[in-house]
């Protein structure tokens, strides 16, 4: 969809702090954090609704794969993660740490960078 935000990110028109990435996923931190290091999954190719994605266990796998880190990287155990949907159009899981951890949640690039060095290699 050429007027999907998450689109644009995906095509690179529209920049966004990238924490992982494959073949049909996506992961960025959100502009809005709830708290640091707060990312949405996507997948690359644009559903409408997380319900709509043919490979949801890989889609799950990634977002499993995002919490761990932050676990890692945030040094807690309690990782949240949200479906609804209705803010953008597009499929994403939010997962993000409880907001009681102690890095600056507006601080997109060092908590991304957190997230990338905490994902196994």
């Amino acid at each position: 969809m050429k007027d999907c935000i998450f689109c644009k990110i995906v095509s690179g028109e529209i920049p966004a702090e990238k924490v992982y990435e494959n073949e049909d996923f996506l992961a960025f931190l959100d502009i809005r954090p709830l708290s640091a290091g707060h990312t949405l999954v996507i997948p690359k190719k644009h559903y409408r609704w997380v319900w709509d994605v043919p490979n949801a266990g890989d889609y799950f796998e990634v977002a499993k794969k995002i919490a761990l880190a932050e676990q890692k990287a945030f040094d807690t155990e309690f990782i949240l993660s949200k479906i609804v949907g209705d803010e953008v159009p597009h499929a994403h899981i939010w997962i993000y740490p409880e907001n009681k951890v102690k890095e600056n949640k507006n601080d997109l690039a060092g908590n991304a960078d957190k997230i990338r060095k905490a994902l196994p290699q």
